[in-house]
């Protein structure tokens, strides 16, 4: 199960450690909860494994409760592991936050942001950071700003393809290793391993830096995976639309994802073929499909000889 330690959100969110231990916790939800039930004094369906948000309107709520309800309230709410409490723009909290938080060992932060603006900035880098992931051997290009996933069987041409790619002014995202990560459905953003950044290996080369070759326009860090092409000997290719009216689709993670099968042999200029895909797969996306209208013509024109 993806998960994020406590720490790395302070320090990507510059929060500030009011009450803090040892152990920072682990999230595992990207949902957040503003606990105005809880303070209210209704514990039922309390998401306490959420990072809990207290703003303006839950401190202000709890400033006007009696001392020893207070108390009492936020007692209760930090007996439960809560992985910590957020306090937005730099509110100053009843002192039973600080006094009960060192009790039961939870972490209280503080940030300068206005509520709404911080919960919508720290869900997206929470959705993004425990979205569900997978990693698959590939090649990973942006093609006219398409995503193109390129796969096959090892040897088969895909990292010489991408250097091709790469000459014709297209940038490359990941070789060899591909880290795909689902931020919604039907929606997958792939990068390169860290330590695979901006590198490519090429049979009878090896490895060569195609940031330093190319320059910095030729890689970037991430795209959203719009297509996959797989590349298979022609020996091995099945032909089953020639005409490509058929969408076939290949799943990753929970999400289908447009495929092609694109099959090989001396003379085919791959970079090319795959150039075309990306075109075609954009004006698809534009509401035209080349094989849909031709379909169209020829019936309409065996119809019209056969009356």
């Amino acid at each position: 199960m993806p998960k994020i330690n406590l720490k790395d959100i302070i320090k990507k969110m510059d929060l500030e450690t009011l009450v803090g231990s040892q152990t920072p916790p682990d999230i595992f939800v990207s949902d957040l909860n503003r606990p105005g039930l809880e303070l209210a004094g209704f514990f039922d369906y309390f998401a306490f494994e959420r990072i809990q948000i207290l703003g303006m309107t839950e401190i202000s709520f709890l400033e006007s409760l009696p001392a020893g309800v207070r108390r009492e309230r936020l007692e209760r709410l930090l007996s439960y592991e809560v992985p910590c409490i957020i306090i937005t723009r730099k509110l100053k909290p009843p002192e039973e936050i600080f006094e009960l938080a060192k009790k039961y060992k939870r972490y209280v932060l503080t940030t300068p942001a206005a509520t709404t603006r911080f919960i919508s900035k720290l869900t997206d880098y929470l959705e993004s950071e425990l979205a569900p992931r997978t990693t698959v051997h590939g090649v990973l290009v942006d093609i006219y700003g398409v995503g193109v996933l390129i796969l096959g069987e090892s040897g088969i041409g895909k990292s010489e393809t991408a250097v091709e790619l790469i000459k014709r002014g297209h940038r490359l995202v990941a070789d060899d290793a591909v880290e795909i990560k689902q931020v919604a459905k039907n929606v997958l953003i792939g990068t390169a391993p860290e330590i695979l950044r901006y590198y490519l290996e090429v049979r009878g080369l090896g490895v060569i830096d195609v940031k330093t070759i190319f320059g910095a326009g030729a890689v970037r860090d991430d795209i959203k995976i719009d297509m996959v092409i797989e590349v298979v000997e022609w020996e091995k290719y099945k032909e089953t639309d020639r005409l490509g009216i058929e969408e076939e689709k290949i799943d990753l993670l929970d999400s289908s994802i447009p495929k092609k099968t694109i099959p090989i042999r001396p003379g085919r200029n791959l970079a090319a073929i795959l150039e075309v895909a990306a075109m075609d797969h954009r004006l698809k996306e534009m509401g035209y499909n080349a094989a849909l209208q031709f379909s169209r013509r020829l019936f309409k024109e065996v119809n019209e000889k056969n009356k």
